[in-house]
């Protein structure tokens, strides 16, 4: 299969792309199970809620069982009365769950695949920045036609494009380690960087036979 060819930001001539990342048949089940991973890391799972036995409720009876004329009733602390426990009460988890390393680059090649054959993706070439300048950025995305939200993969040395996307609205930017398959298939629109296309590239290489493992990737972790 031929490198794909896509536009390059501030440039008339094309990038060609390397096939064997944006190259990958797109497998629904793959991505959704990557970028369900992705998600559920953020999750801080902090969320608590007290049960009858936690809250600060007397153990008393409320009123004595016969000759008031009104209904038998126990513990206040039970969940239909107001200040009760709750009956299934959420607790503190780790929302996280594993994903295969082969698994996990595979998605990821197809989540930028899909780019490429939508042609929703641009390169940024490593000389576009000499300094911050947020309306050389805005005027790149529109002069490609690219649309919103858009995507920026970067590296952590691009510091001057880093801050010519990140003020601009319905921009995210993201260094190369830290993109997940929910940020790239979140968005309409992919920018990335020459140097962030190596770094992608690395990170979604075939896994050799014997060497895969089934350690859990965590979001923003490097594979």
């Amino acid at each position: 299969m031929a490198d794909p060819k896509v536009a390059t930001i501030g440039k008339s001539t094309k990038s060609a792309l390397p096939a064997a990342v944006f190259g990958e048949p797109y497998n629904e089940t793959l991505v959704h199970e990557a970028a369900r991973a992705d998600m559920n890391a953020r999750r801080q799972g902090t969320h608590s809620s007290l049960t009858r036995g936690e809250v600060a409720m007397t153990g008393a009876k409320a009123w004595r069982q016969k000759g008031t004329g009104r209904a038998r009733v126990g513990a206040l602390s039970v969940p239909h009365r107001r200040g009760g426990g709750n009956a299934f009460a959420t607790k503190p988890r780790n929302y996280t769950f594993k994903v295969n390393r082969k698994a996990r680059r595979k998605a990821m090649r197809s989540a930028l695949s899909v780019h490429a054959e939508r042609d929703s993706i641009a390169v940024l070439p490593a000389d576009a920045f000499s300094e911050p300048a947020t309306k050389q950025a805005a005027e790149g995305i529109a002069k490609w036609g690219g649309r919103l939200p858009a995507l920026v993969v970067i590296t952590g040395e691009e510091e001057a494009a880093a801050k010519s996307y990140r003020n601009l609205p319905k921009v995210s930017v993201v260094t190369a380690n830290a993109v997940g398959v929910a940020e790239i298939i979140g968005h309409r629109s992919l920018i990335a960087s020459e140097g962030a296309l190596e770094v992608l590239a690395d990170r979604t290489a075939e896994v050799e036979r014997g060497t895969e493992g089934t350690e859990t990737d965590s979001e923003g972790s490097a594979d």
